[in-house]
C-alpha cells in the first residue's frame, strides 16, 4: 500500500472511490435523502477542488486506488475506502499519513464524522465534542459528530 498526492488525472478514479462507498455503505446508516446530499456534495468539481488544494491523496494497492482522503488545515473533510477493502487497514492507513501531514502544523485534528465511521475514529483515539445537524429536503436532518484528537508533533 502507499498513499500519495492526488492528481487531475485520476479525479474520476477518485469520484468512483466516493461515489461506490458512498452507495454502498450509506444506505446502511441514512435515509436515501442523505446518501443523495452526499453523492451531490462528492461532485467532480468537488474533487478538481481537492486536488487542486494539495490536500487530497489516495491509498493505492495492487495499482488500484482504493481509498482517498482529504484535510483542509487541521480538518479531515474526508475519508473512504471501496467496500471491497474495508476492514483490512486501509482507512487507518490513510488516517495515519492525514494526521502525520496535519502534525506537523498543528496539534491537534478535528473531524466530522458519519455514523458509520465514529467507531473507527474513537478507537484511533477521538473524542466527540459537539454533535451537527444539516437539515435536508423532507424534513430529513443528517446527524454527524464533531470528533478532535490530539497530537504529538514529530
Amino acid at each position: 500500500m502507499k498513499y500519495i498526492r492526488a492528481t487531475f488525472e485520476i479525479a474520476d478514479d477518485i469520484q468512483n472511490v466516493l461515489h461506490t462507498a458512498i452507495e454502498t455503505i450509506y444506505p446502511k446508516y441514512y435515509p436515501k435523502e442523505v446518501v443523495e446530499f452526499f453523492c451531490r456534495h462528492h461532485s467532480k468539481e468537488h474533487v478538481l477542488n481537492g486536488i487542486a488544494s494539495g490536500n487530497m491523496g489516495v491509498l493505492v494497492y495492487n495499482d488500484i486506488i482504493v481509498g482517498t482522503g482529504c484535510f483542509d488545515d487541521n480538518h479531515i473533510t474526508g475519508v473512504y475506502v471501496l467496500p471491497a477493502y474495508q476492514n483490512q487497514g486501509c482507512g487507518s492507513y490513510i488516517m495515519n499519513c492525514l494526521e502525520k501531514e496535519i502534525s506537523q502544523t498543528y496539534d491537534t485534528v478535528i473531524l466530522d464524522a458519519s455514523l458509520p465511521a465514529a467507531c473507527l475514529y474513537e478507537h484511533r483515539g477521538y473524542k466527540t465534542v459537539g454533535h451537527g445537524i444539516y437539515e435536508l429536503e423532507n424534513d430529513v436532518k443528517l446527524v454527524y459528530e464533531i470528533m478532535e484528537k490530539k497530537l504529538k508533533n514529530n
